[in-house]
């Protein structure tokens, strides 16, 4: 089951809820009972290897003289 993060909109404490996906909403504050609204984050992705999706479903007999695209994170 997933966890998520969320945090109260009176008292501001942040806590983790583990819940199925299918349930929606918003949960309530372990402190003080208020609504606490889900906290969104972003994730950490990093690609690896040589010729990530630019060069891996090409055909064999189709070659190509520039090099694969890189990733760089801002």
């Amino acid at each position: 089951m997933p966890a998520y993060d969320f945090r109260c909109t009176e008292c501001g404490e942040t806590f983790e809820v583990n819940r199925p996906m299918s349930v929606r909403g918003d949960e309530v504050c372990p402190s003080c009972g208020a609504v606490a609204t889900k906290v969104f984050s972003s994730v950490g992705v990093a690609f690896k290897g040589s010729g990530f999706h630019n060069t891996d479903y090409k055909s064999s007999s189709t070659t190509s003289s520039s090099a694969p695209a890189t990733f760089t994170p801002s």
